[in-house]
């Protein structure tokens, strides 16, 4: 079941979700957005937005950051351009990738994700051994304690439990309209809203 009440937000656990921002979100950064969200405690989160594409390629990235990948330009082509994760530390990678065992500075999210932010991934990746699903986002997106749950409060934000098909597989350009879809709900309905607040 989608958990998208409000009443139970002193005890809302919220990693491993998806947060769909409401019409009404005119933000720059957040308007449109669909944000995984990494973790969630009493301090705070931390998510990555998903469908923020940027114009820099993964061979661009291993040319700033000095690795040489092995594997042919093919392979090197079809890799996803990084995403804008969100605005908190944009100089800084954030990798979401199916588990691989030996990394280090990763955050086990579920059985099918886990969070990377040391150079260690990206030289699997150069090497060919790399996790078989990733996802490379600049920047991350952060709330301070309870303001996340008072966005929620105030209609900012839909929750969804996350499908790591859409975090993977879903083209970048459609995973808004797919996250809608996982609360049973037409996006053509949710985006004619005016948003109540």
């Amino acid at each position: 079941m989608p958990d998208s009440s409000a009443s139970t937000s002193s005890k809302l656990e919220l990693a491993n979700h998806f947060l769909i921002a409401m019409p009404s979100m005119l933000d720059p950064v957040f308007g449109g957005a669909v944000v995984y969200i990494c973790e969630h405690n009493a301090d705070g989160a931390l998510g990555v937005i998903i469908n923020k594409p940027t114009d820099i390629s993964m061979e661009t990235l291993f040319e700033r950051i000095e690795l040489q990948p092995t594997m042919d330009l093919e392979q090197l082509a079809a890799m996803p351009d990084l995403l804008f994760g969100g605005p908190v530390q944009v100089e800084r990678g954030f990798v979401l990738h199916a588990p691989l065992p030996g990394l280090i500075a990763t955050l086990a999210i579920s059985v099918d994700i886990a969070l990377t932010t040391s150079k260690d991934v990206l030289e699997a990746v150069a090497s060919g051994n790399g996790p078989e699903r990733l996802l490379v986002a600049l920047g991350c997106a952060g709330w301070s304690e309870g303001q996340l749950e008072e966005e929620i409060v105030r209609n900012g934000w839909l929750t969804v439990a996350a499908d790591p098909v859409i975090l993977f597989s879903t083209p970048v350009s459609q995973r808004f309209e797919a996250a809608v879809r996982l609360l049973g709900i037409d996006p053509v309905m949710l985006t004619g809203e005016a948003g109540h607040a």
